[in-house]
């Protein structure tokens, strides 16, 4: 899957999407979650707005923050030796969330150059 295909307008989609797949690819373990282009969905949080004046960018980066915070609590306590492997790409890392790359979310970085 692309990571934008998890966000959406309306908050909450996107962390539903992400809460099924993790719950599909448990109950068909063995498998290999993949998500490409993962900085669509995980990229570094903004905080709260100080001025609300765009509400659709506001109701949009909600959705974005709510999707990376549900995929933060799956990977959370994440076993690989259950079965299911969670692999992500990104040509944008500086652009990711810090709490996603902590030790045991993420354990082996790999670098592709052309």
């Amino acid at each position: 899957m692309a990571g934008s295909e998890f966000v959406e307008v309306l908050v909450g989609v996107g962390s539903a999407r992400i809460r099924d797949l993790f719950k599909r690819a448990k109950v068909n373990k063995p498998s290999v979650i993949f998500i490409d282009e993962i900085d669509a969905l995980a990229t570094r949080r903004q905080g709260i707005f100080k001025e609300s004046t765009d509400q659709l960018y506001n109701a949009g980066t909600q959705e974005r923050e709510t999707t990376l915070n549900q995929l933060l609590i799956e990977l959370d306590g994440f076993d690989t030796g259950k079965g299911v492997i969670f692999l992500a790409a990104t040509n944008r890392r500086d652009l990711l969330d810090p709490a996603l790359l902590r030790p045991g979310r993420f354990d082996r970085k790999v670098c592709f150059s052309s």
